[in-house]
């Protein structure tokens, strides 16, 4: 699928100003869709929207189908009438601004959830009660199994605190019958504990209706939505538990061989993810049935989606489940063009980018090449000796070597530095070939430095990225605010303070929102 030329800004709901604790989807998000048809922009593009888990990552998500209920907007509950302004009163610990403290926000926001939809399920008009049906007719096949797993899930996290076992997943901690997801133990489950399931349900349907709008809301004034998947999922989900001989696991539910990448310059060890495998022949099997559902639920909620670690699909890395690091694992073929032939069998085309960074081979290239996906281009990777290396010194990050239109051009990840940040810690050889080769003249380090102080080679940087050839072109809010390194979303392999940033309300100013859309004009992406 050919894609039109147009921008865009990455911005994750959770980083959005103004609401307690944890960005929404309520009105903060309406004034960013506002600014961005100021921006003369026409792309919005999000991370994973599932619940998070481990290290609270969306890309370890406890459902790769459901929508984080920490970024539902209770405000919006209110004016459905299906909360009090009493009820949805933050505590004191929890600030309006600031960064995200994800773990005051689920100990204040989830209970209260839970008790505006008992309140649902139990006084809710006729309507309402009709289109929750409906919601749960439609989204049986996920919905069932995720609203489940939650409940048995949070009953035994809080047995486990008191108990303390060595690992409180699943497979390991569960009674068997449960774990290995036996049809009687789940009825027993369900008929001891039905209105804790069912209020699991109503939160999805709460997020579902305040998603659906905000999304019509952004498709009637110009936006596509770009979403993202991991291409694995989380160990610790209702995916792989409810799924079990669709993944490498043996006969207690426990992964086999686990996923991560290979040692390589960056990573003597490697990288050990622990996501478990897909077990591809049985996917094969039934129609690879489950993607095919993974990938309609995320086009509900999405225009556009990003597949995150898209080589996997050529050839993985798999790593026993016994190892400590990604050292002793072998590549393994995946389901290369089939998969991608079957969906497109079902759904048609769509359009998907394919998140090709790192050591790419040929054959993997060859497969994003067939399947017609755009690749990404990172512009701060077009300045690295390590990128010009592993390419044999042809450096196709830098904008005048792109050797197709088909891609997309973004300025750093969730994954990077921010650019301000990025550039204040570049070394003075390394700083000198990004200030010549983005202002197009030969210019002394004192003046590079000065350039990097007043936000100048960010800001054409930026424009570099919008004026190159590429289809589409993304930037992150960061770069556009002019964040420094207190703004970076991810430190890859780290855990604590990730996923945090929130942004100031006054980045959305009017000024920012025109210089961005004289770029978008200029280069013709707002056609």
């Amino acid at each position: 699928m050919k894609f039109e030329r147009k921008s865009g800004v990455l911005l994750h709901p959770t980083s959005l100003p103004g609401t307690p604790g944890i960005g929404t989807i309520g009105k903060p998000a309406y004034d960013f869709i506002d600014w961005l048809i100021d921006a003369g922009q026409s792309l919005w593009q999000i991370l994973p929207l599932g619940p998070t888990g481990y290290g609270d990552s969306p890309y370890a998500s406890f459902s790769t189908f459901a929508g984080n209920p920490l970024i539902i907007d209770l405000q919006k509950l209110v004016e459905k009438g299906w909360a009090t302004k009493k009820e949805i009163t933050p505590p004191d610990y929890i600030k309006s601004c600031g960064n995200v403290d994800f773990g005051a926000v689920v100990w204040w926001k989830l209970p209260v959830l839970k008790k505006i939809a008992l309140n649902f399920l139990e006084n809710c008009g006729e309507q309402d009660k009709a289109e929750y049906k409906e919601f749960c007719r439609t989204k049986k096949a996920w919905l069932a199994d995720y609203a489940l797993f939650m409940s048995i899930k949070t009953f035994y996290d809080k047995k486990a605190e008191q108990e303390k076992p060595a690992s409180s997943i699943w497979h390991s901690w569960w009674p068997k019958a449960l774990a290995l997801h036996e049809k009687e133990a789940l009825a027993d489950w369900y008929r001891n504990n039905k209105t804790d399931v069912e209020i699991y349900k109503v939160i999805q349907f709460f997020f579902n209706v305040q998603w659906t709008e905000l999304k019509e809301y952004a498709n009637e004034n110009g936006i596509s939505i770009i979403g993202d998947i991991p291409i694995f999922v989380a160990p610790d989900s209702a995916d792989v538990w409810s799924n079990q001989s669709l993944f490498q696991l043996d006969k207690n539910g426990r992964p086999d061989c686990v996923a991560g990448v290979p040692p390589d310059y960056f990573c003597a060890d490697g990288q050990l993810w622990g996501n478990p495998l897909y077990d591809w022949d049985a996917m094969k099997k039934d129609g690879y049935k489950w993607w095919i559902n993974r990938i309609k639920r995320v086009f509900e909620l999405t225009d556009v989606l990003r597949i995150d670690h898209f080589r996997g699909f050529e050839a993985y890395w798999s790593v026993p489940s016994s190892e400590k690091t990604a050292i002793n694992g072998k590549w393994c073929k995946g389901p290369g063009y089939d998969l991608f032939k079957t969906i497109r069998s079902k759904l048609g085309d769509l359009p998907v980018i394919a998140e090709d960074l790192g050591v790419i081979t040929d054959e993997v290239r060859a497969l994003r090449d067939q399947c017609g996906f755009p690749g990404m281009k990172v512009l701060q990777f077009a300045f690295s000796p390590d990128e010009a290396r592993t390419n044999g010194m042809v450096n196709y990050f830098l904008p005048h070597m792109y050797d197709t239109s088909n891609c997309v051009v973004y300025s750093g990840t969730h994954d990077n530095d921010t650019l301000q940040g990025w550039l204040q810690n570049l070394g003075d050889e390394q700083l000198l070939l990004v200030a010549q080769y983005i202002q197009g003249e030969s210019i002394s380090l004192e003046k590079a430095r000065a350039l990097v102080k007043t936000g100048s080679l960010r800001k054409n940087m930026l424009r570099a990225v919008i004026a190159s050839t590429a289809d589409y072109a993304v930037v992150p809010m960061q770069d556009i605010a002019g964040v420094d390194n207190s703004g970076r979303m991810n430190m890859p392999s780290t855990t604590g303070t990730n996923w945090t940033w929130r942004m100031d309300k006054a980045a959305l100013k009017k000024k920012a929102a025109e210089e961005l859309n004289f770029l978008s004009v200029l280069y013709g992406r707002n056609l």
